[in-house]
């Protein structure tokens, strides 16, 4: 790379946690950073969830770096032991650190490619010297480019959530059912949202930390005087096991554990019926305009009035299709992380720190990191993002000893990034549960009833 390419910023795609962590530290090793935000603030992502609480405390979600960029204005840290929303942690650390960062982050500006100065995704010759250039849209609507010496992408995976349909593409009639299906947590404080589910029947697919949080806040809903009639339909691709509502008691995070069993606490209550084994493969509509979900085997459940898809998400790779990337080709991960993250074999818990050996790509300086670097990986550790972007920072400074060195000490549970449901850190203590590898005790499945179908179209 020449000294020209060298004295170009580096461009950050995205001002949440991992992107602001990432300006914090190339400016700690005095590179200078481009931030590029899509949205018109930042953490722009993490505001629609602001009503989600997750479950990792303060102390897990401040990045050092950021930290020592934040002390000289005053900014105080939050108590480590507490639990933010999403909404506390845009307003009480991402704005305030993109705010010392201030000019150095773009709002209104969505990237739309990525490529090599002259050098389209064919081109070998002289490759690695051409300094990159990234394309955006502003606010208004302009085309604009900017000239990179490196690129770290950390634009994350919200935007692309996963489908109902169990093949991995949209069921039919998906789309066509869009006013009824959302893909996100409802916030059933919000008056009109509360509305559009109190006393209706809505069916819930997805079996992770954001299905059990839409169950349980049905499940209050249902309790509640104006939500009497609401009744949730839980949909699950797999079988239930012991694991299905996580570790209770002994889950090795509480604030999860808790959370799978308000999820659990909303079947047994009745609440919630749960069909299992159920992969959807059409979404119809009934003569009163209710929806009906076909199963790929045919079965086809009662009519729902509304539908939570919680299947996960997966990452846009769209605007870097100039580029040389490594992926798996089953997690959309750098090739040498997917093993490490691999859902069948690891959760949160047993990822170990990864940097930027792990990261890199043929692409020489270009980076995938924080949840985007996991690709369709369904967990994720909020700290290992600020060990990412710590180690990328120091490669680029060329300290390649400190950026092969981990210095991310992580508790023996891990520490998981989500979305969490609960007020205090006892909240999992005041609850009964059973162990990772136990079924739940008392366990109560209702299925939902079905009819033989005519067959698919």
């Amino acid at each position: 790379m020449s000294e020209t390419t060298t004295e170009l910023p580096v461009v950050v795609i995205g001002a949440g946690p991992a992107g602001l962590a990432a300006a914090a530290h190339l400016l700690d090793r005095d590179i200078p950073p481009l931030v590029l935000e899509a949205g018109p603030l930042a953490g722009a992502a993490v505001r629609e969830w602001a009503h989600v609480r997750l479950f990792s405390r303060w102390g897990e979600l401040v990045d050092p770096a950021a930290e020592k960029l934040l002390a000289p204005t005053g900014w105080t840290k939050p108590a480590e032991d507490t639990y933010p929303s999403g909404g506390d942690w845009a307003e009480r650390y991402l704005q305030p650190l993109a705010d010392v960062l201030g000019e150095q982050v773009r709002y209104g500006a969505r990237v739309t490619g990525v490529s090599r100065t002259g050098r389209d995704r064919i081109v070998d010759a002289d490759r690695d010297t051409q300094p990159f250039v990234v394309h955006y849209v502003n606010a208004g609507g302009r085309e604009q480019r900017v000239l990179a010496r490196a690129v770290i992408d950390a634009s994350g995976t919200w935007s692309t959530p996963g489908p109902a349909g169990g093949s991995g593409l949209a069921a039919l009639g998906e789309k066509a059912a869009a006013d009824r299906i959302t893909y996100r947590v409802p916030d059933l404080k919000d008056p009109a949202v509360r509305a559009r589910y109190a006393g209706k029947r809505t069916a819930v697919i997805g079996s992770g930390a954001s299905a059990f949080t839409a169950l349980a806040y049905l499940a209050d809903l249902a309790t509640s005087d104006d939500g009497q009639g609401t009744h949730a339909t839980w949909i699950l691709r797999r079988g239930i096991s012991g694991s299905t509502f996580g570790g209770g008691e002994a889950d090795q995070l509480p604030a999860r554990g808790a959370l799978g069993l308000a999820a659990k606490a909303a079947v047994d209550g009745g609440y919630a019926d749960a069909v299992t084994g159920f992969r959807t493969d059409a979404v119809e509509r009934d003569g009163d305009g209710r929806l009906v979900l076909v199963g790929e085997d045919g079965r086809r459940l009662d009519p729902v009035d509304e539908v939570i898809v919680l299947t996960g998400f997966r990452p846009d790779l769209t605007f870097l299709d100039e580029l040389r990337l490594g992926l798996d080709e089953r997690l959309q991960a750098p090739t040498a992380l997917a093993p490490l993250i691999d859902p069948n074999q690891h959760s949160c818990g047993t990822v170990y720190p990864h940097g930027v050996n792990e990261l890199s790509h043929p692409e020489k300086d270009v980076y995938l990191v924080g949840m985007k670097s996991y690709g369709r990986a369904p967990t994720f550790l909020a700290m290992t993002g600020y060990e990412h972007v710590r180690s990328i920072a120091a490669h680029l400074a060329g300290d390649q000893e400190a950026a092969e060195r981990v210095e991310l000490t992580l508790p023996e549970t891990g520490v998981c990034g989500g979305a969490g449901l609960f007020d205090e850190p006892e909240a999992s203590e005041q609850n009964d549960g059973g162990g990772c590898c136990a079924a739940p005790a008392s366990l109560t499945i209702g299925a939902a009833p079905v009819s033989a179908s005519s067959g698919g179209c």
